[in-house]
């Protein structure tokens, strides 16, 4: 099985020593080339990326790159095999993912649960106009896919980070779905007068609507922790304990 884990970067770090793990530059067409695989080759949208963030690496990896599973990381978050280990060693192998993927069809991070909505949460920071109009294009583009995005606007939790390992299959099948959405609500806002942190709008978008697109396709879902390796062990485990308190209700 031909896997190939993608590691979105817009800067020089350290990454896996393990083969099948690829660094990919993304928004490459907008600053000095790192030596990285790019975005900005073949078809590609590199230069959207201070409004689509990691969406320009996906872009060129749907558009242009051949695999039986695919995947995408950042450079500093990484799927951990548990909550044991958190160093670069300890990333899941391609071997570990291939043989989840025997029995699975996606490989998600743990949900993040929030006290509030995701339509609330999404509120609090964002322009929740935006958000409404993606439901109108799903609306009239998906119309099977409303419920989900009904549904996942009233949770209370989701999958977060744009972080998914999964069959090459269902991931064209999600890209041609998202980015005709984003396409079209792009074609009908005007973000000129957004700060610089809410014109990554669609990077901010595209998490909330994976969440309706693997709501509605039913997929089975092996979920592993995600680690930032940034953070120290100790902050690690805070968020790991703060997390669990919101599932509980607490």
């Amino acid at each position: 099985m031909n896997t190939k884990i993608f590691i979105a970067t817009h800067k020089e770090a350290n990454f896996p020593n393990i083969e099948g793990y690829i660094p990919i530059q993304v928004g490459a067409a907008l600053h000095d080339n790192l030596g990285y695989l790019s975005d900005d080759k073949g078809n590609n949208i590199s230069k959207k990326n201070l409004n689509y963030c990691e969406l320009t690496g996906l872009y060129y990896i749907w558009k242009n790159e051949k695999c039986d599973v695919v995947g995408l990381t950042h450079y500093r978050r990484y799927f951990f095999k548990s909550v044991l280990g958190t160093k670069l060693k300890d990333v899941l192998s391609i071997n570990k993912i291939n043989s989840v993927l025997d029995k699975y069809d996606v490989i998600m991070p743990k949900k993040d649960c929030f006290k509030v909505t995701i339509k609330e949460q999404y509120k609090k920071i964002h322009n929740t106009e935006d958000l409404d109009k993606c439901g109108e294009i799903i609306k009239k583009k998906y119309p099977k896919y409303y419920d989900s995005y009904v549904k996942v606007m009233n949770s209370k939790s989701m999958y977060c980070y744009n972080m998914f390992i999964m069959k090459k299959e269902y991931f064209d099948k999600y890209m041609e779905w998202l980015f005709s959405i984003l396409f079209e609500l792009e074609k009908n806002i005007d973000i000129s007068g957004y700060d610089k942190y809410n014109q990554r709008i669609f990077g901010f978008l595209s998490e909330r609507l994976f969440n309706v697109w693997l709501d509605k396709e039913n997929l089975k879902i092996k979920e592993y922790p995600v680690y930032n390796i940034e953070e120290s062990k100790v902050k690690q485990i805070k968020g790991i304990l703060k997390n669990f308190i919101k599932r509980i209700g607490g």
